[in-house]
């Protein structure tokens, strides 16, 4: 059976102890899938297209992917940062000229490239409104890309808003790592992390991914669950 090869940041990495209890979304993706389908998870914290790329992390991706393989490339969170240059991308050129880069190591190995747009964080105002999304124009250029380079994509932005809301601020604060300072975390008492993720959260998301590889059917449904299907 095939492999998943998962280019990302933190939203996606496989956590060890150090980070516990934060869980990404390709960690836990397999309850989801056959049990012959293999995840190996290049998703590292922190990383954009443009310092995943630059420190060398994309040739362990080619020289291991082989026909039939998956390449899962989801970023946005990170190429955002305009005040970092060693990650910054916008959106609608280097961004998208780094997404594919990604398209290519897929496809130059026979391989089958999946973009999947930037989880969204989890904000909501004084009034227990979802506010507007931060991704915009990251999600846009991938949906772009899709489109240009003819390439599927699951649009977990859209589909992570969705859960969001019907959850409600309240609820949807245990998908994410809100802890208070000296447990689990750095932050100063009373701030918030609203972009990592622990297991529920996770879990939760991993599942609109693999909504989205039903609805795009064919060999990505065919990696699912039979019980999914």
């Amino acid at each position: 059976m095939a492999t998943i090869y998962w280019a990302g940041d933190s939203t996606v990495q496989y956590n060890d102890i150090t980070t516990y209890p934060q869980t990404g979304i390709g960690q836990v993706l397999h309850l989801y899938l056959k049990p012959d389908v293999k995840i190996s998870n290049h998703a590292k914290n922190g990383r954009s297209t443009k310092s995943f790329i630059d420190e060398s992390r994309v040739p362990a991706i080619y020289d291991a992917i082989t026909e039939g393989d998956f390449l899962f490339i989801q970023f946005g969170h990170n190429d955002e940062k305009i005040q970092d240059s060693t990650r910054y991308t916008e959106p609608y050129s280097d961004f998208m000229i780094n997404l594919e880069k990604f398209v290519n190591v897929a496809r130059n190995k026979k391989a089958l490239p999946v973009l999947i747009t930037p989880l969204e964080r989890r904000n909501f105002d004084g009034q227990g409104k979802l506010t507007p999304g931060f991704h915009g124009d990251y999600v846009k250029a991938m949906k772009q890309t899709a489109v240009n380079l003819d390439v599927p994509l699951i649009d977990l932005y859209t589909m992570s808003r969705e859960e969001l809301t019907k959850a409600g601020d309240a609820e949807s604060k245990s998908w994410y790592m809100n802890f208070p300072a000296g447990k689990y975390s750095s932050k100063p008492e009373g701030s918030e992390d609203n972009t990592h993720l622990q297991y529920a959260g996770a879990v939760r998301y991993a599942g609109c991914v693999a909504k989205g590889l039903k609805e795009l059917g064919g060999v990505y449904k065919d990696l699912l669950l039979d019980e999914l299907v």
